[in-house]
């Protein structure tokens, strides 16, 4: 999954991200947080990433919903800038 994530990440900092913006920060949420895992498997990402762990509710919260962008969003986004390029 960390892999997928630093694609994500590269790919926003690389297509989406003006010379304003600061570099993307990625989160990766998991059920559970297993610290020697996760220091393995970010060992070589340079990129800030963060790890924590959630707990899964039926619904996002109504305020948050309208701020958030679908998986599906973000990779037509990333697919339209690269085939403006």
């Amino acid at each position: 999954m960390h892999g997928k994530l630093n694609f994500y990440l590269s790919a926003v900092d690389d297509i989406i991200k003006t010379e304003n913006d600061n570099p993307s920060i990625g989160i990766l949420l998991c059920k559970e947080k297993n610290k020697v895992k996760a220091e393995y498997a970010l060992k070589d990402i340079n990129k800030p990433i963060g790890i924590s762990e959630y707990e899964l509710i039926k619904s996002i919260p109504e305020d948050l919903k309208s701020n958030l962008p679908t998986i599906e969003e973000i990779e037509k986004e990333i697919e339209d800038k690269m085939s403006d390029n």
